[in-house]
Formats: structure tokens, sequence, C-alpha cells
């Protein structure tokens, strides 16, 4: 993986000033080196830092074809890509190099942008064709690797990061829009917090030219229609294929010319992944897990029972309260959006760790919950629209176990019965709200006191489901859909690529140049598993039912009957007189608070006050709150927003 920024101008010479500048800002994404190409008449710039994984001598970039008609830049890793190095070879290529990037390069040569569909992996790339003068920028199809673009001046900047737009002289403001809504938690994912810089979506690419820019999608979940008569197989082929289909994902994401570790939770998803993992190594695999002071959230002896079943190594990182505050702001000025929970600069700390151990890959075990229906809400979901039929007393049984049993979950994503106006269109459009809207919309309704008169008068008239949905394929994508699919849909659309993957995933780990490889997130587990019925994804109160019967041989039988356990860091008002609250009670009550436009910051400080006597629950529930203002503080201190 790496670092990219490319500028396009159709009227102004380019600056290699700002384009250096905004290199310079990704050295961590690419520690290795550094290369640019200007073309000759100014226009057009090229900029990689790179990480080296593959072909370690020659994988340099910009790379061009043979007669300099194109030229790539990539952050990437594609799997199966000899394969197709020997498929384009056949066809009359000559590669210039062994590193799978150039792979790109020949197939867009070859088959224009429809070079995508023969790509697997995680990727962001530009293409820049000589020939017909485009811009051809694209992003994998989860949006595993971040992509951001702009135009200022006449001049369209795309980057890694949104840091390297600002660095390469874009003006850095807030967008009061996009805050809005992501604190409804539906931002759109082709929004950033920040005025006129965009995303280029999760299986989008786009094309620029002197025309101006178009954004095309050229992939979707395409979840299946209820009555849908593809054929039935029983439970045990699809568990079979489900086992075939990630084991393989695994095996070619353990590819590499360095050594690749493993991140590992008490939870199913990393466990598999090791498991699986292992079972292909010669030697022992690495892993690298986690240890919170907190009991209910610190996994370490799961992690351990696990690490001992599979063969691996195991290095435990404790992270204690000091740690995350003496490290919060960097976390969140590498992940560039806001954080409600401390797990992001504890994954940070774990990248770091793995980085000073020697290695520069690892295995995750992120985005199966947003696939297999994992998270707490999405079993809420299934037992609200009683496919099975149940009376209501024996819904309110359930749901009450579920609650009951999912007590980390309260507050942040478990949903509870209360009717809220604002989800009217959603209703409308679906004939229900899943529950992790209404679960986002009782954390931004307890958050209303807390924010400044101003925004709300701007925005408490807009429907803010109107302006996401506005943005859905309702008719192609999400009518006659399962509603926990539906669900499922919507939810990847705004919080897997803005929240887990740049929060939890590339973000925390690119800031210690470490390549993420998530075998979930593989298209051919994805487009396998979004045909699989509900039944098997959620068996009862039970999540990832085939998951768990997959991948049955390579865990422990702890995990394997142990239930969903979202990772969280616990909240920091837990311990009033640790390192984090002092650095939340001193940043909220400062002058770096006041300039934050969103915040009403004498209410602020009321609830700061009342803390000591609120009850742990109570002080659970508005920790999201605090830790988002005090991201919101960060932010504004280190990037200089207006």
């Amino acid at each position: 993986m790496c670092g990219i920024v490319a500028l396009f101008s159709a009227e102004v010479p380019i600056s290699e000033s700002s384009l250096k500048l905004g290199m310079d800002c990704l050295k961590h994404r690419g520690p290795d080196g550094q290369k640019f190409w200007i073309s000759p008449d100014n226009r057009v710039a090229l900029g990689h830092r790179r990480l080296s994984i593959i072909d370690l001598e020659k994988g340099e970039q910009p790379i061009t074809n043979q007669d300099e008609s194109l030229y790539l830049i990539a952050n990437n890793e594609f799997y199966d890509f000899e394969r197709i190095q020997s498929d384009l070879k056949k066809r009359g290529y000559q590669l210039k190099t062994n590193c799978d990037s150039e792979i790109a390069l020949h197939l867009y040569d070859e088959f224009g942008t429809q070079c995508l569909h023969h790509l697997r992996g995680e990727f962001a790339f530009v293409i820049w064709d000589k020939r017909n003068e485009v811009v051809f920028a694209a992003r994998d199809r989860f949006g595993i690797k971040p992509l951001y673009y702009t135009i200022y001046n006449s001049t369209l900047y795309i980057a890694s990061e949104v840091k390297a737009l600002f660095a390469a002289g874009v003006p850095a403001h807030w967008d009061h829009e996009s805050f809005w809504q992501d604190t409804w938690g539906v931002l759109s994912s082709d929004r950033t917090l920040y005025e006129n810089v965009h995303q280029v979506p999760p299986g989008y690419f786009l094309l620029a030219s002197r025309s101006g820019i178009r954004l095309h999608s050229y992939w979707d979940f395409d979840y299946p229609q209820m009555n849908n008569s593809l054929t039935i197989h029983t439970s045990e082929d699809y568990i079979e294929q489900l086992r075939y289909t990630l084991d393989e994902a695994i095996q070619l994401r353990l590819r590499a010319d360095v050594p690749v570790g493993c991140y590992l939770s008490g939870g199913l998803d990393s466990s598999a992944v090791l498991g699986m993992a292992a079972a292909h190594s010669s030697e022992p695999m690495q892993a690298f897990t986690i240890a919170f002071e907190e009991g209910i959230y610190n996994e370490e002896a799961i992690a351990r029972e696990t690490a001992t079943y599979c063969g691996a190594n195991i290095q435990v990182i404790p992270i204690r309260q000091q740690d995350i505050a003496e490290n919060f702001a960097d976390a969140i000025w590498h992940c560039e959006m806001l954080s409600i929970n401390a797990n992001t600069t504890a994954k940070y700390l774990l990248s770091r760790a793995a980085r000073d151990a020697g290695y520069k890959v690892v295995l995750t075990g992120e985005g199966s919950d947003e696939i297999f229906g994992g998270y707490v809400h999405f079993r809420q979901d299934k037992i609200l629209s009683n496919q099975e039929g149940e009376n209501e007393e024996t819904i309110n049984l359930l749901l009450k176990d579920l609650k009951q049993k999912n007590q980390a979950s309260l507050g942040l994503l478990f949903a509870e019965q209360q009717t809220i106006p604002a989800l009217t269109t959603i209703q409308h459009l679906l004939n229900f709200a899943p529950a992790w809207m209404q679960a986002a919309a009782q954390r931004h309704l307890k958050s209303i006191p807390f924010y400044s008169p101003e925004l709300i008068s701007q925005f408490q008239e807009r429907d803010i489901y109107r302006i996401f949905f506005n943005q859905i394929d309702v008719e192609r994508q999400l009518k006659g859909r399962e509603p926990v699919n539906q669900s499922l849909y919507l939810w990847s659309k705004t919080n897997l690529a803005n929240y887990l993957l740049r929060m939890l995933g590339d973000g925390v780990e690119m800031a210690h140049s470490i390549e993420g490889r998530l075998p979930f997130l593989d298209h051919k587990v994805v487009e396998l598993v979004c045909n699989l019925p509900i039944s098997l994804k959620i068996s009862g109160l039970t999540e990832k039912y085939v998951l768990r019967e997959a991948a049955k041989p390579f865990i422990t039988d702890t995990v394997y009957k142990r239930q969903k356990h979202p990772f969280l860091a616990p909240p920091s008002s837990f311990n009033p007189n640790e390192a984090l609250q002092q650095l939340i009670q001193d940043t909220l009550r400062s002058s770096v608070m006041s300039r934050v436009p969103f915040y009403n910051q004498a209410a602020v400080i009321n609830l700061l006050d009342q803390l000591p006597t609120m009850s742990e629950s109570d002080r659970a529930a508005v920790d999201f709150n605090l830790l988002r203002i005090l991201s919101a503080c960060v932010l504004q201190e280190r990037f200089g927003l207006t």
C-alpha cells in the first residue's frame, strides 16, 4: 500500500511545489520511497509514496506502458495477480516490474474502465490516459482504500488523504451540512466533513477531462429479491461453499515479500482468519492483540487461548487510559473523521506495535459484521421483521433477551423502541426503519442540547434522510429485499467506509505504514454471502451462524459459542481521574472548544460538571458525545479549519 497524489488542470499550469507538499504529507503511507512525474505541458502531475510489499526492488511508481501513453499511480493490493501477469504476457504486453500494481495499467489498455471487473483486492489508483486526455481514478468495491478529490482554482486534486489536499494548497473549511448528516449517522459515502472535498464512493470510478468530471458505479451488493427462485442448497452446501471461498481469500492474502501477521481479538472474525491462515503457514503466525484494563472490554484471555490453539505466537499490547490520552489527537489527525469511542486510538497503538515488531502486512477480521449481520441492531431487524410469524409477546421477550445479552452495545448500537418523527421518510420508502438508523437517531436527539443554536436553526428543518436516500437506488437495490439485507445495504453506504474502514482500518494502520488485508471483504466472499438465506446469517439470536459453522474446525469452542462483543474501548467517563477524562475536561473547557462552530460550550461544560453525579450507565451513554466533541476540537486545531 502507498500514498498517491494527482493534479489535473485544463487551464493553469500545475505547481510542482503543491504536488511535493501533498506527497510529503503522506510519508507515513509510503516511507520506502517517493517519485513523481509532471507532463511536459504542466497540465498533469502524478506523485507516489511507496510502501514496498511486492517486488521490493523494482516496484517504483509512476509506472508507464511501453509507448508512454499511460501512466499509473496506485495504492493497492491486487490478489491473484500472477495469473493476470501471465495472461497479459500472452497478449503481448511487456511488463516492467513484478509488482501487482502494474496489471491495472495494462488491463486498462486492454479493456478501458472495464478493467475494474478483472481486479480483486483493495485499491485506489489513478491512470493518466495521454492519448484520450482522460484521468481515470478508481476505488475498490467497499472503500477499503480511501480516495479524495476536489476542484480548486480550475485544478482537479486527487489524494489518498484529505490532509494531502490541504497541504497542496486546498483551503480547509468545515462542511456544516456534512457535519449535521454525520450527527444523524448517515454521512453519504461521497461526502467528507470538509467543504468542497469529496470521496470517490466505494465501487465507483471517476473520469476527468477538459469537459468536466463524471462518476460511474461499477459494482454494488445486489442482494436477491425475497421471491428469488434460485436453486436452494442445503445448509451444509452453503457452509462448505463459504469455507472454501473464505479460505481461498485468506490464502491469497498471505502472498507477500515481507512477513504477514494477524490482528486478533476474542471474536469469531479475527479468530477464524488466524485459524485458517495458520493452516497455510509453515511457520507459526504472529498475532497481535489489545488488552484493556476494564474486564468486560478485555479479550486477552480468549485471544491467548485462540493463539495457542492455532500454534501462533502472540504479542499482547496493554492499552491504558494514559496511552489513549497521549495518542488520541494523532489518531484523529490520521483518520480525519470524528471518533465515538477510543477504539480508534487503541487500533492506532496496535498498528504501531505491529510496525515496531517488524511487520508491514496484517490480516484483519474487519467487514465480517457488515456482511453477515453481526451487530446487535441487525438481530433487532430480524426479530422485528417477524418472518416466522411470532406473536407480540414472543417478540418482546426476544428483544428483552437480546438487550440483556448485549449490555456493551446499549446507548450506541442497540435501538430502544420509541417513535421518532424524523424517521417518517424511511418508513414511507421501506415500510420499516432499520434499527441502526433508529439507534443513530436516538443518539442524535440526546445530543441536540449540546449543539449551537446557529447550527440547529440552520438545519433543523432539513429532512436529513431524504438527502441521504436521494443517492440510494431504492427501486433496484432495496425494493423486495429482506429487511435485514436492506439494513445491511444501507449500513454499507455510510458506516462501512466512513467509519469502520477509515477509523478502524486504513487510517490507523497506514499511520504506521501497516497494510491491512481484509479477507471478509474479498468481493467473491461478499457476493457469496449476499445470496445466503437470512436464516444462515442470523439463526434465532445467534449471529453469523454460517460463519461459525464454516470456521468451526479452525477456532476454539470458546469462540464458537461466544456471542458477538463489539470492539469497544472502556468509556473514558468510567475513570474520572484518569488521563483521557482529564484531556476531555481540559479541552472541552478551553478556547479551542470555543472555536469549533457546532457546539454550545456552556451546555457541554454543564454536562462535564454533572458527570460525577451520574450513574455508570448514564456516563457510558454520554461518552460517545464527549469523544466526538474532542475529535472535532482536534481536527479544528490540527487543520486550522474555519
